[in-house]
């Protein structure tokens, strides 16, 4: 066992939820709610999938 604490990990959640609503907005505006939370959604879940990889290695 070693004795360096361990880091806290980084919590995606928080980004998923808040891209989740910005797209929502954004598409909002521009009349296509549901494209934006699809594309707000799939761009912070491939930033918090990169984040959770770059902590794994």
């Amino acid at each position: 066992m070693s004795d360096k604490p361990s880091r806290p990990s980084a919590a995606g959640g928080f980004l998923i939820a808040s891209g989740v609503l910005a797209g929502a907005m954004l598409g909002f505006a521009a009349g296509q709610a549901t494209i934006g939370v699809l594309i707000g959604l799939a761009v912070t879940v491939a930033i918090s999938v990169a984040m959770w990889w770059r902590e794994r290695r």
